[in-house]
């Protein structure tokens, strides 16, 4: 009898924790969800562009007070425009938005990733094509109206080494016509402000435009139609083409033209921990 009574209380208690984290999973979707994190971390190898000292972490305190606690405390110093980063419209045009106007809803929306990794490989200073963009939406049966979307070259497997990521690994002024990496064409750019509306727009290399721009026809167009871009983002590899949660936080700086950002993707699971 004793045994039938915890029988009938365990399946109880099963039934009852089912339900709450069914409710629960149901009030966060967070619960049910994998978070790929696509930020690099931010240290002495961290890559800025060729004019930019670049990063540097001032260590403070650290250790036991004489009051008995523990307690640390550290300064950071660092350019906008390094490591993973948003670019805020005000960076390539006047009078937009400076990354603490960025309205959230810029920054958060559904994502999706357009592979050129093959074309990446082939041409360091390949331009991603309205042709590829197109390809895209062919490929998928749906439209890059209303997304934000990552641009997968393949170049974050190159972190941090500064000769294969961007070219060159001088610093200084003479060192930026030495650029190689690949960007978006302004011609796609132009696309994707003008006919399908993108929220946000990203890539895994230290520039919307290509190493050998010297115009920056991508930047100023997307920045013209205040669309935030975030570059230096982190691997992909881990991502499906779409069907995910995109978040980009930046540091709130005012008056900022860009910031260091978190961005991180929300991938849905099924109920078995399986996708």
């Amino acid at each position: 009898m004793r045994q039938r009574r915890f029988n009938i209380c365990g399946a109880a208690f099963a039934l009852v924790a089912t339900w709450y984290v069914g409710q629960a999973t149901a009030q966060d979707p967070m619960l049910s969800s994998r978070i790929v994190d696509l930020t690099h971390t931010y240290d002495t190898d961290t890559i800025f562009w060729p004019t930019e000292k670049g990063f540097r972490l001032e260590r403070g305190p650290a250790g036991v007070t004489e009051k008995g606690y523990y307690y640390s405390a550290n300064r950071l110093w660092t350019p906008e425009h390094g490591g993973t980063h948003v670019d805020a419209p005000s960076h390539f045009f006047a009078d937009r938005p400076t990354v603490d106007q960025i309205p959230l809803k810029r920054l958060i929306g559904s994502g999706v990733v357009v592979d050129v990794r093959d074309k990446c490989r082939a041409d360091r200073d390949y331009q991603i094509a309205v042709e590829d963009l197109q390809a895209w939406e062919a490929a998928h049966g749906d439209t890059l109206d209303g997304k934000i979307i990552l641009l997968n070259t393949g170049y974050a497997t190159h972190w941090p080494d500064r000769e294969k990521y961007l070219g060159t690994a001088e610093t200084g002024r003479g060192a930026i016509a030495k650029l190689h990496f690949p960007g978006l064409d302004p011609t796609a750019a132009r696309w994707l402000a003008r006919r399908r509306k993108i929220k946000a727009i990203g890539l895994d290399t230290a520039s919307i435009d290509y190493g050998q721009s010297t115009m920056f026809g991508s930047h100023v167009t997307l920045c013209e139609h205040r669309i935030p871009i975030l570059e230096n983002v982190a691997s992909m590899d881990a991502l499906p083409a779409t069907g995910f949660t995109l978040i980009a936080l930046p540091m709130k700086i005012a008056g900022g033209s860009g910031g260091p950002t978190r961005v991180v993707a929300l991938l849905a699971t099924a109920p078995d921990g399986g996708w």
